[in-house]
């Protein structure tokens, strides 16, 4: 049995109100920290609070709404987050209905969708938010029937008292609920007996989604609303010099042209605020397309700032770097002397080019900026962070802002920073007017943010008799370095070292999705299976025997990884998947990795027509602790695997003196919808503990399985992505 604190002080909270007409409305602690306890010991609650808030009302009529105040991004938390409230309220879901919160930080914290953490970090509070409106609900029907509250029960939204005979919908006891105090502590549900976590539920945007109804930021409309397009330096390492406007005034439907600065001197850039062009010029109108005619028609002066980079020199400098002492991040045992006597080095290097996003829904954002507030809706990961950069910019409190979070068209990390809601709330205020800002494709794929530039070495030692000794990865990139040196391998050898190194650039980069991870996951992968069969094992067996001295006999204290949890995914892939069992004209390559707090293993089934790799199938397992919504997380892996191969096989953005080669998808190469694979097996670990994330770490794995088949379609080890690029066949 497990009991958890619902304690609280100023910064976290559980209040009750009686709303208009009848009903209850319970504020609570969105994430309050809480810690479950054994019955005969619970924990004191820590002094302040890292807290999210939200709101939960029950009506006369016992339909529950649940606000859901973080971002929506397509990894569908907008039905999963409000599950677990559900579950531990006890509630039919299909009298659930669910809104998407505003922004309100008097109310919630960590509005943010980025890390994979939303369920993860919401678990334990939400699960705290059910419990204890129930627990209320069954304080107030006791108090009506005067029974002790021991004795009511509760199921899919009923109170009943079974001695008596007595029942009563959530509904009628709303009202009466809204006056029982909070309580102390409250009773979690065993997970066994979960009914609604665990279980798959529709997307509740779903109708809205495929009826084509409002719900994305481009949708979003407002009487009197203009339309705002922007032009920024055509290179990285140019600014404006100035610009004639004439012919585009004069143009229809076009109301001004100007410029603005997105962030004023002197202001100290949030992590979020990341921008390579802050000064720009503006067109507003009254239609897009008028808008767009009008960007046409501008005559621009640009000048070179700071050096043009060139995706040559970048590769030149990487090169450079790579070779040269780094800093050293991690280092067991000896492992110099262990490569200097060893009786054979394996030593590969692995690259990776800069990454646009290419969310389906470029940027963009709704503004409407007066004297007494700034009105802001759109798609944005970080809305919170964002409100204090508008707050700065416009020298406005931040009680006057208000963003209001639409449905997002993607984020992979994209929408994390969010200039472009800055951009759009300086435009109404200088234009005087309600404004929509829109990106084309071209403004969003060449304004920056992107994927790093990576670029890692591994080397590994063998012994007289194959066994591996030693392991050294020394990783970098432009402008920062993917190692994660407390990861698998650390740990599974005495003689281990990591090193790291970065190139500075102006080209702006940002979080893309599995930062990190995206590359080393696929290149470390690549290069064990090599190792394997360099030592002539089984690429699984000889995971399988590194990850045993880590569960064993570990190497070091400071390695973040769960060695069994690691291999039990390992083992359930080669189950599931008939490993060994290979079909004749079918190749095989088998990946695992550890990221955002979860462990997944694949194989993938490969097969060569006319030259052409197709993906036959992909077997996935997942080790994400507790699976709130499985038909959500099996959408979750199966894009996370295409994304994954896309990218490997196809994507890369290049640049000439500054100026990206691609800047829409006529020559930026995406996968194709007959590419993909044709099957995708996603097994998930059944286990009870907690949930951890799952947007992001089916990404990085199915790399190194690519990687892998590919070898054993080809006989070639490929090295550096994108591994075909704009070549359709291999030769």
């Amino acid at each position: 049995m497990t009991l958890i604190k619902t304690s609280y002080n100023r910064r976290s909270f559980l209040k009750t109100s009686v709303a208009a007409g009848g009903g209850l409305v319970l504020g609570f602690s969105w994430l309050a920290g809480c810690k479950p306890t054994n019955v005969e010991e619970a924990l004191s609650m820590p002094e302040n609070w890292y807290d999210i808030n939200g709101f939960l009302k029950i009506g006369e009529n016992g339909v529950v709404t649940i606000m859901s105040p973080n971002p929506e991004i397509g990894q569908n938390v907008k039905t999963s987050m409000p599950m677990i409230i559900a579950e531990e309220l006890d509630v039919d879901w299909k009298n659930v209905i669910v809104e998407q919160a505003p922004l309100d930080v008097t109310i919630f914290t960590r509005q943010l969708a980025g890390g994979s953490q939303s369920i993860r970090q919401g678990w334990q509070s939400l699960r705290m938010v059910g419990a204890s409106a129930r627990h209320m609900l069954k304080e107030a029907a006791a108090q009506a029937w005067q029974v002790p509250v021991e004795e009511i029960t509760t199921e899919a939204g009923v109170l009943k008292h079974e001695k008596s005979g007595k029942s009563a919908g959530y509904g009628e006891m709303a009202s009466a609920a809204a006056n029982i105090p909070v309580p102390e502590e409250v009773q979690l549900k065993d997970i066994k007996d979960f009914k609604i976590i665990g279980t798959s539920r529709k997307n509740v945007d779903g109708l809205k989604i495929v009826t084509g109804q409002s719900l994305f930021g481009l949708d979003y409309k407002k009487d009197g609303m203009l339309i705002a397009m922007m032009v920024h330096p055509p290179a990285f390492g140019m600014k404006l010099k100035s610009v004639d406007d004439a012919a585009a005034k004069a143009m229809p439907g076009i109301k001004d042209v100007f410029t603005i600065k997105t962030y004023n001197d002197g202001y100290e850039m949030q992590w979020c605020d990341t921008s390579a062009f802050t000064e720009l010029v503006v067109v507003v109108g009254n239609t897009t397309w008028e808008v767009m005619n009008a960007k046409k028609s501008l005559q621009i002066e640009w000048e070179k700032a700071s050096e043009l980079e060139n995706t040559v020199s970048h590769t030149a400098k990487m090169e450079e770097l790579s070779a040269k002492l780094a800093k050293v991040v991690r280092k067991d045992g000896n492992p110099d002397s262990v490569f200097k006597n060893a009786a054979q080095v394996i030593e590969r290097t692995y690259t990776a080019p800069f990454l646009p996003h290419n969310t389906m829904e470029p940027m963009n954002f709704f503004a409407h900026v007066t004297a007494d507030k700034a009105e802001l809706v759109g798609p944005i990961q970080t809305p919170e962070f964002m409100e204090k950069s508008v707050s700065d910019r416009l020298g406005m409190p931040l009680e006057k802002i208000d963003i209001q979070m639409t449905r997002q068209g993607g984020g992979f990390g994209r929408r994390l920073y969010g200039h472009f809601l800055v951009e759009a709330a300086v435009i109404s205020q200088k234009a005087n007017a309600p404004i929509k800002l829109v990106y084309t494709r071209e403004d969003d794929m060449t304004f920056g943010n992107y994927r790093p530039a990576y670029h890692i070495t591994y080397r590994a030692a063998l012994d007289a008799n194959k066994n591996l000794i030693a392991f050294h990865v020394r990783a970098g990139g432009i402008p920062e370095s993917p190692l994660a040196a407390n990861r698998f391998p650390a740990g599974t050898l005495d003689n281990y070292l990591a090193e790291e190194w970065a190139l500075e650039s102006n080209i702006s980069s940002g979080a893309w999705r599995a930062p990190g991870s995206n590359f080393i996951a696929g290149a470390e992968q690549s290069f064990l299976d090599e190792v394997a069969e360099a030592v002539g094992k089984d690429p699984i067996e000889f995971r399988l025997e590194l990850l045993n001295r880590a569960k064993n006999k570990p190497v070091g204290e400071r390695n973040d990884y769960d060695a069994a949890r690691y291999a039990g995914v390992l083992e359930l892939v080669r189950e599931k998947s008939n490993w060994g069992k290979e079909q004749n004209g079918v190749h095989r390559g088998v990946s695992a990795y550890f990221c955002h707090n979860s462990y997944v293993a694949q194989v993938m089934d490969l097969v060569m027509e006319d030259g052409k790799p197709v993906v036959q199938k992909v077997h996935c397992a997942v080790d994400c602790g507790i699976v709130v919504n499985p038909i959500a997380a099996t959408n979750l892996a199966e894009g996370g695997i295409v994304d994954g191969i896309g990218h490997a096989l196809y994507s890369a953005i290049t640049f000439k003196d500054g100026v990206p080669d691609q800047s829409n998808f006529d020559k930026y190469r995406l996968i194709r919808h007959t590419e993909a694979p044709k099957s995708i097996e996603v097994h998930f670990v059944q286990n009870n503990i907690d949930p951890t994330g799952l947007g992001e770490p089916l990404n990085p794995p199915i790399v190194g399985a690519l990687a892998n088949a590919l070898y054993k379609a080809t006989g070639k080890r490929f090295y550096n992505q994108p591994f075909l690029g704009d070549k359709q066949v291999l030769g």
